[in-house]
């Protein structure tokens, strides 16, 4: 039978798999009635090759018919199925047949002879059922797209300057590259390193990290290298070392500027040869590791000091990201705050709501020389000292409100854009409005002169509570 002629877009497309004529006629009449397209085969052969062609929403396949049977025909199908929802219909059915279809992907069963309506019952189930795929499909989407311009990996921010670095960090994630991450204490620049190797093609191979200043110098050659039995005392054994273990992934060496001078020359080697000598071997060992280092220091005065190798810095200087510190980005504190309380809730078993419009205000006017960290740490704090559902500023350190800055505003005057200068200005008044009258939005739009739509609307804008 040639494919029905009907071709249009709103039209759910059915394909009707059934050795008997009569059958196959009556169904193509009454489904074509209810605004399906619809085509039909007469066996299970002629059905893969139906599908091979097109793709089906429908496909309604009787289990007994020759050349090839229902079972045999979900069996060849396999992916080739898509997203097809498949009902299996037979005259000589049973529950061991109706669960064999089941296992192999078939919808529902429905045994002949049936009436008209019960068949579109179960269609009418189907649908349903798709529609609810498809809005999940499309909900899960939409979050990943939320996610994607929130986050990067395991990083929150939907600030320009953070913004800025997730997008360095996924172009480093495509490309085999050596890369380096400054930035101040507590700015992330470890969970950067984690979403590079994760966004690339390593992603499936070890991420091991190694901060170069917290192992003693005499033990740090043996961790970075390895070493064979017998190389100094104590070996009593060969030891492979990091970068063998990152075989095939990446090396994050944090606190690259600590290095000791010796050191720097084999990791110089290492960069140029990917080889590596563990120590006491007299053999080298090719190696497949990206490197990722990272350093709080600026290690252009540790040349010019003669404390880092020049030659060593530009081969880690590839591509390098810096990571701001949180005053930079001080807009997405109550973003942070919001994604540091879900963790933690979940984590010391809490049921925190979120942060009283005080309490933002001071976070939002402290200038986190810690960074990212500090905040981590108060909010943890915070939640492990309070038996209420919001965080007030009884929850934080007293001297949060003593060493807080003049606020954000301060940020008016440090760049041109009137603009941005705007929505620093409001984000502040809104905070010191909802402080002065304890919450009360109604009050605080009076106070602000806006309607209290208006308000609700800015408070989402810019991630108040």
């Amino acid at each position: 039978m040639e494919p029905n002629p009907i071709n249009s877009a709103n039209l759910k497309r059915l394909l009707i798999i059934d050795d008997e004529e009569n059958m196959r006629h009556m169904l193509t009449a009454m489904f074509s009635k209810s605004a399906y397209q619809v085509d039909a085969a007469a066996d299970g052969r002629e059905g893969l090759e139906r599908i091979r062609q097109h793709s089906y929403d429908f496909i309604l396949c009787d289990i007994k018919m020759p050349k090839m049977d229902g079972i045999t025909f979900l069996q060849e199908a396999g992916s080739i199925l898509g997203s097809a929802t498949v009902i299996m219909m037979s005259a000589y059915g049973t529950v061991d047949v109706a669960v064999e279809a089941m296992k192999l992907g078939a919808y529902d069963f429905i045994s002949k002879p049936f009436k008209a309506d019960e068949i579109r019952l179960i269609f009418r189930k189907a649908e349903e059922r798709e529609k609810l795929k498809m809005e999940n499909r499309q909900l899960r989407e939409r979050i990943q797209r939320i996610q994607k311009n929130f986050s990067f990996y395991n990083m929150v921010g939907k600030s320009r300057a953070i913004q800025t670095v997730y997008g360095l960090a996924e172009k480093a994630g495509r490309y085999d590259i050596t890369v380096l991450i400054t930035g101040e204490s507590g700015t992330g620049k470890e969970l950067i390193a984690r979403g590079i190797h994760f966004a690339g093609k390593r992603a499936a191979k070890p991420f091991v990290p190694l901060n170069c200043g917290g192992i003693p110098e005499n033990l740090l050659e043996s961790e970075l290298f390895g070493h064979i039995k017998g190389a100094f005392t104590g070996a009593d054994r060969n030891k492979i070392g990091l970068f063998e273990e990152a075989g095939g992934g990446t090396i994050f060496l944090d606190e690259i500027g600590e290095l000791p001078l010796a050191l720097q020359v084999k990791l110089l080697r290492v960069l140029q040869e990917s080889e590596i000598r563990p120590v006491g071997d007299s053999r080298t060992k090719i190696i497949d590791v990206r490197v990722i280092a990272a350093t709080a220091k600026k290690l252009e005065n540790e040349i010019k000091e003669n404390r880092f190798r020049e030659d060593l810095f530009y081969r880690l200087n590839v591509l390098r990201i810096h990571a701001p510190a949180l005053k930079e980005w001080a807009e997405d504190i109550p973003l942070l705050c919001r994604h540091f309380i879900n963790l933690f809730n979940e984590r010391l078993d809490k049921r925190i709501r979120g942060i009283s419009p005080a309490a933002m205000a001071l976070l939002m006017k402290y200038d986190w020389p810690g960074n990212v960290r500090e905040l981590e740490n108060m909010i943890e704090r915070a939640m492990v000292l309070t038996d209420e559902s919001v965080l007030t500023p009884e929850n934080f350190p007293a001297e949060l409100e003593k060493r807080s800055g003049p606020g954000p505003a301060r940020d008016i005057f440090e760049g041109y854009s009137l603009k941005a200068a705007q929505k620093v200005l409001e984000k502040e008044l809104i905070a010191k409005a909802l402080n002065r009258t304890g919450g009360n939005r109604t009050r605080a739009a009076r106070l602000l002169e806006i309607s209290h739509p208006s308000l609700l609307s800015k408070m989402k804008a810019y991630g108040i509570e």
